[in-house]
């Protein structure tokens, strides 16, 4: 009752007449959205098919096509707000999607960067929303609309840059574990860990390639923390801080992955440290890292009792 009172409020009409689904909205509405997605395809299909080809060829990427629909999926769940709402065009839309396109053409002419072509769908996209829906539609779609960046592959000049410092700390975390066995010496040189285990040296050494680096694990997850720092209501607090939290959590469990790849190639058989057996292990931590990441947030909410609830429990036992 209190959500459809505010929805009436902010469209300008009754209750009663509120728009509850998407059927609703009207075929005209319909026909301008595919109007809309047929230009845009036209335009960036160049960039879509790489992006695409991306998800389909790079285990890296291979979360992409879940982006577009968790950013439907937010949009639905402010269906009441959006259907409802009494938009108005804004012309600033406007004069940032033309900044946008003649920005996407300069830069395919002179400075030819593929990732910010790629980035400019999305702004166009957001630039048409705002052009057509106003300030108040932006409101609703602005974290759907802004959440597809999840979805376009980083450049691999910076992707790789990013990659050494995590394959560095993975390695000398996972040497330090390592040292605590008996009769094993393992020494970290930059990604290689070079192991000693009862006197004799292992060959070959083990090597924290790029694929271990965690940034797999690292974009995936902080997609997913994303998604739920927003669907789960909590405290703005509480959200910023589950947010910051992915990273560490995507490095430790990623810390964890290398260093049981040790454990296993030097104790038990390095048949089972390579190849399928490594990439489920690597898939095996995603589990993991969801459940240290449902912790922190069942700890934070047991953290604070919130006012209301403690007004109800006062109000229950006063009867």
């Amino acid at each position: 009752m209190a959500e459809n009172r505010t929805i009436s409020n902010v469209a300008g009409i009754d209750s009663a007449e509120l728009i509850q689904t998407w059927r609703e909205l009207g075929i005209h509405a319909y026909i301008k959205i595919g109007i809309i997605a047929i230009l845009l395809s036209f335009l960036f299909h160049k960039e879509l098919s790489l992006i695409i080809h991306q998800w389909q060829t790079d285990p890296s990427w291979s979360h992409g096509f879940l982006i577009p629909v968790f950013s439907l999926y937010f949009l639905n769940q402010r269906k009441k707000e959006i259907l409802n709402l009494d938009i108005k065009p804004n012309y600033m839309g406007l004069f940032f999607l033309i900044g946008v396109l003649v920005f996407y053409i300069l830069n395919a002419v002179q400075f030819q960067r593929g990732y910010l072509q790629k980035v400019s769908l999305i702004a166009s996209l957001g630039a048409i929303v705002l052009f057509l829906g106003g300030w108040k539609l932006i409101r609703y779609t602005w974290l759907p609309i802004s959440y597809l960046l999840f979805a376009v592959p980083l450049p691999d000049r910076i992707y790789r840059s990013l990659t050494i410092p995590m394959r560095q700390w993975a390695a000398s975390v996972a040497s330090i574990l390592l040292n605590l066995v008996r009769d094993l010496e393992a020494t970290a040189q930059g990604v290689v860990i070079d192991v000693v285990y009862k006197g004799q040296q292992l060959k070959p050494s083990l090597d924290v390639a790029e694929a271990c680096s965690g940034m797999r694990l690292l974009m995936a997850f902080l997609a997913l923390g994303v998604a739920m720092a927003y669907l789960h209501y909590r405290p703005l607090w509480q959200r910023i801080v589950l947010l910051m939290m992915t990273v560490p959590i995507a490095i430790l469990c990623n810390i964890i992955r290398v260093t049981l790849t040790g454990f296993i190639y030097v104790l038990w058989d390095p048949k089972y440290a390579q190849g399928i057996y490594h990439d489920l292990l690597g898939f095996g931590m995603l589990p993991l890292a969801f459940v240290l990441y449902s912790g922190l947030g069942w700890f934070l909410s047991s953290l604070f009792i919130e006012d209301e609830e403690i007004v109800e429990d006062v109000v229950v036992r006063s009867k």
